[in-house]
């Protein structure tokens, strides 16, 4: 609950954050975009909602906050819902000084206290964002009652990065700069499919096309590419910070899932900082919250206890 109201919503520096909101009569009615400024990036984010018990949702790569449109709505009884976009992604916009997840964890903290959120958090976080959502609740442990976390390794413990790096070919291949970027400039739309095809084998479409559209408009904004290829490239500082975030295993409830035919290994990595952790494989691909949102939705309000 906030202690105090929050900071008025500033004037967006992305003119086009609304693109797949503005003829979304549920989300105007639930929702709305706010801007808000943490050291020098203002940080875009979506709030429904006026339940006693916050809610922060953090999405991967290559997403936004739109990753949680599935399940938006459905996510409010009881709930004040918060929707990031990570600090340099969707329609944030500014300067981000690492990207390290221990640092974009701190914009993401600053933020929340800025909104008056400071205790009692629960935390949902998919791909990427479950990496900012550890390094969110290993250094800030009063802020947050619980945590849940969708298909992503988290390294530093039984899983290692050199583990995960022949998963997909693009933890090597966002690594080489300026190349990535050289080559996916320009062709956002071409790279974002293959990409969401690549990371849930034999579906055709995984991430539906209205979604796709968003999802490209963002990653073709100036500097939100360079952001994404920069996450691969900080994941060697991510495993020694997480290895020492692990002494100190988490003791908040975690819950994980994950794509049924890796679950067992991603597991592990989780297991490492939550040895009491629970989890779940899901029959999906990659991309539940657009795959299988049902099942993600159901796995969520079991964890937090959401009455129906």
């Amino acid at each position: 609950m906030t202690a105090t109201a929050p900071p008025a919503s500033e004037t967006p520096l992305s003119q086009g954050h609304d693109a797949a909101t503005r003829n979304d009569t549920e989300f105007n009615e639930l929702f709305e975009h706010r801007f808000t400024t943490v050291d020098d990036l203002q940080m875009h984010y979506v709030v429904g909602g006026s339940g006693p018990q916050p809610i922060v949702l953090l999405h991967g790569f290559p997403e936004t906050w739109y990753a949680y449109r599935p399940i938006l709505a459905d996510l409010l009884p009881g709930h004040t819902v918060i929707a990031i976009d990570l600090p340099g992604f969707g329609d944030s916009s500014g300067t981000v000084v690492s990207h390290d997840k221990a640092t974009l964890a701190r914009y993401v903290h600053r933020l929340l206290d800025k909104l008056g959120y400071t205790s009692n958090i629960q935390l949902v976080a998919h791909d990427a964002g479950g990496a900012v959502a550890y390094a969110l609740v290993a250094q800030w442990r009063e802020q947050f009652s619980a945590l849940f976390m969708m298909d992503f390794p988290v390294t530093g413990g039984e899983l290692t990065y050199e583990q995960v790096k022949p998963l997909s070919y693009h933890f090597s291949f966002h690594s080489q700069e300026p190349l990535f970027e050289q080559l996916v400039a320009g062709r956002e739309r071409l790279y974002l499919e293959y990409f969401y095809r690549a990371n849930s084998p034999g579906v055709e479409e995984p991430v539906p096309p209205h979604a796709v559209d968003e999802y490209t408009r963002a990653y073709s904004r100036p500097g939100v590419m360079h952001h994404g290829s920069r996450l691969y490239q900080a994941w060697p500082q991510d495993e020694e910070d997480n290895r020492r975030f692990m002494a100190q295993p988490l003791k908040i409830p975690v819950h994980y899932v994950a794509q049924a035919r890796l679950f067992e290994g991603l597991f592990s990595g989780i297991r490492s900082a939550a040895p009491h952790a629970t989890g779940a494989p899901i029959e999906s691909g990659h991309w539940m919250l657009h795959e299988a949102p049902d099942r993600v939705l159901h796995e969520i309000k079991a964890f937090f206890g959401y009455q129906d």
